[in-house]
């Protein structure tokens, strides 16, 4: 991410979770379940934005979270206050993440690979720290099965790349598969445009 699209999130993270209600629960939400009902053991959530997704997880998660922008971490902490979670909340970067390898359980992501510089190499870095049998688990939007979507898709990328560096016509299934993951499940709904992946580390 570049600097000027951090500061963009930077911005707007106090009112974000206002701004994209409408967004959130018509497409959004029903992903958040079920990415958090299939972590498990030592948790990362890469992106952890202003912590919609705590209110999902099992009580007791031993959950860390990585936030690129200042602002929103600033959010997430209040969330986690609010809900009473023992979380660990930390800035970074999802292209170079400060963890040791194979440090994590579980490495899960919403709706932060479609914002990210750097697509594979974020998940490379998500796939090194975690363990053996531990779980990759992502869910995002992405580029549609339906080609006359996809042609919509691109057309978005015009404006929203350019102004926060929001990709539609990413899809990051390709790359797990290359990276050795078995794939244990997948799911894509909203035509095709939006994906949820549960994948292990074999290694």
């Amino acid at each position: 991410m570049t600097s000027r699209h951090a500061r963009h999130w930077d911005q707007v993270a106090s009112r974000y979770e206002e701004m994209s209600a409408g967004f959130e629960r018509r497409l959004l939400a029903s992903s958040r379940p079920w990415v958090t009902s299939r972590a498990h053991g030592r948790v990362l959530e890469v992106g952890v934005g202003t912590g919609l997704n705590f209110p999902y997880y099992a009580p007791n998660t031993e959950l860390t979270g990585i936030e690129r922008s200042p602002s929103m971490l600033i959010e997430a902490h209040a969330k986690a206050s609010r809900l009473g979670m023992d979380v660990t909340l930390q800035e970074g970067d999802a292209g170079l993440l400060p963890f040791e390898d194979a440090s994590f359980d579980s490495v899960l992501s919403t709706f932060v690979l479609c914002c990210v510089p750097d697509e594979e190499r974020a998940l490379r870095e998500m796939v090194r720290v975690l363990a053996p049998g531990g779980s990759l688990l992502l869910a995002d939007h992405v580029a549609s099965d339906r080609w006359w979507l996809r042609g919509a898709q691109r057309l978005v990328d015009v404006v929203t790349v350019p102004l926060q560096g929001e990709h539609l016509g990413r899809r990051p299934l390709p790359i797990v598969h290359e990276l050795g993951l078995e794939v244990l499940e997948t799911t894509r709904t909203t035509l095709g445009a939006m994906e949820r992946i549960h994948a292990r580390a074999t290694g």
